[in-house]
């Protein structure tokens, strides 16, 4: 019997391994059902407000972050690489697969981390894990991947005070983004734009137009 507080066994049992529309190339650990795998997060650490299990789909961004590495793998080829609120670590698998040096993926939930853990497994990469929260930081990172960070107001200041200040400095940094309200498109140039199939559950349609973009 799957233990509720196994993280691991927990993202095995109430997951499948799926190819993300956009990155036929990666297979992902996903919910088959949205609601079904909410409900079930919450039970399994029986606190309801845990945080939603991002980790379990494959966002727009992310997507469209994963898609631009694999069809530019100059980008990151050779590289130190930071998957920045990885969620399923879409992108930092796809960096991986494009050459990266390393691949650090960060997260906030211990959920995550372990869907990121088996993502790696399973697409036969090995990826760096780390739970907890890298805003204002700067270990080196030669690249910054960030996908569907900017949905709330205040966050979103921070992080991308952040990640433009890591620009600055030298990082290439690659933001992908569907359109979320928050975003700071006025200090952006794009690179890229892709027609992303999504989940109406989640997203209220069944097509994001996602962006990758960098700072100017």
């Amino acid at each position: 019997m799957t233990d509720p507080l196994d993280p691991i066994a927990f993202v095995r049992a109430h997951t499948a391994l799926m190819a993300p529309p956009l990155v036929p190339e990666i297979s992902l650990h996903l919910a088959v059902e949205t609601v079904a795998i909410w409900e079930q997060t919450e039970e399994a650490l029986g606190a309801m407000g845990l945080p939603p299990p991002f980790w379990a789909f494959a966002w727009a961004g992310g997507q469209a972050l994963a898609r631009y590495c694999l069809d530019n793998p100059e980008i990151v080829a050779g590289r130190r690489v930071l998957d920045f609120a990885a969620g399923g670590a879409v992108s930092g698998i796809a960096a991986k697969q494009a050459g990266a040096a390393s691949v650090l993926a960060c997260e906030l939930d211990a959920f995550a981390i372990a869907a990121i853990e088996a993502n790696a497994e399973a697409n036969g990469v090995k990826l760096e894990t780390r739970l907890g929260d890298l805003v204002g930081s700067d270990e080196g990172w030669d690249v910054v991947l960030a996908g569907d960070v900017f949905y709330e107001d205040g966050p979103a200041r921070l992080i991308g005070g952040w990640l433009e200040d890591l620009a600055q400095r030298g990082a290439t940094v690659l933001i992908g983004d569907p359109g979320r309200s928050f975003l700071p498109q006025d200090r952006l140039e794009k690179l890229a734009e892709y027609t992303v199939p999504v989940t109406r559950d989640l997203e209220d349609r069944e097509v994001r137009y996602a962006k990758v973009w960098k700072f100017r």
